[in-house]
């Protein structure tokens, strides 16, 4: 055997190590191969094995692929118990397992839905977003996107939002969200609301001075009141001191 076709045996488990490690992904084998049974064992027990719902959880058959991809990107599913809160939580899968699963769904039969919504905030019309934005959004998740309570329960801050969530919340209406279907905002209209949304809640201008956390007019107007009238206070009781001291030196003739 010569030199460099024993060196070359010698590297061989050496480039197939590599090339396993670099090529093998636990999430996207698990996504490929193993699909329905991440299905049936973290959606099923609460939405059923053909999607129609039980008694520990509701149909998922009239989410769409927008429904679907939202609870999932969000980590509000799958949750740990059935009475656990639907909130924002860190994933539980790797983006193409969560492209898998909404595929598996989405070929359960029966299903509808909003597909998914390819938002473009290239060319938005951020304006036109904040417009829209005021006039359905900041009743509930405030001018400024951090949220706010509500009745018995509170609306989540969008700063964590991606585009396409920020679209598919609007589609689909988790929660108790209402459904913002193509009449009442277009596609366009999409775009223009993750576009104002994602500038509000990223790199918002603060053209009136300091932003105080940006925490609302009621809280500001308050901090206004307080230490304007704390600075007034304080300047009104320097001047009638400096002005009492004046009248009681001695030598001066007056009283």
């Amino acid at each position: 055997m010569t030199r460099p076709l024993a060196r070359a045996l010698l590297a061989l488990p050496l480039v197939l190590g590599v090339v396993t490690l670099f090529a093998w992904h636990p999430g996207r084998a698990t996504a490929q191969t193993d699909v329905r049974t991440i299905y049936l064992r973290d959606c099923a027990t609460c939405h059923g094995a053909d999607g129609r719902g039980s008694a520990r959880g509701p149909t998922i058959l009239t989410s769409g692929r927008a429904g679907v991809d939202f609870y999932l990107s969000t980590g509000r599913m799958p949750l740990e118990a059935p009475t656990d809160a639907v909130e924002r939580h860190r994933p539980k899968y790797d983006p193409s397992t969560i492209r898998a699963l909404v595929d598996y769904v989405a070929a359960l039969p029966g299903f509808t839905g909003p597909d998914i919504p390819v938002v473009n905030i290239r060319d938005a019309n951020v304006a036109q977003g904040g417009v829209l934005y005021r006039l359905n959004c900041a009743a509930c998740h405030a001018w400024s996107g951090r949220g706010g309570a509500l009745l018995h329960r509170e609306s989540p801050p969008l700063d964590r939002a991606t585009r396409t969530q920020i679209a598919e919340a609007m589609r689909v209406g988790p929660g108790n969200m209402p459904v913002f279907g193509e009449a009442a905002i277009d596609a366009r209209g999409l775009d223009d609301t993750a576009a104002y949304t994602r500038e509000l809640t990223h790199s918002p201008e603060d053209r009136g001075g300091f932003p105080l956390w940006h925490l609302g007019p009621l809280p500001e107007g308050a901090l206004a009141v307080f230490v304007g009238l704390g600075i007034l206070l304080v300047f009104a009781r320097m001047i009638g001191t400096r002005e009492t001291e004046h009248r009681d030196v001695p030598g001066t003739g007056r009283t």
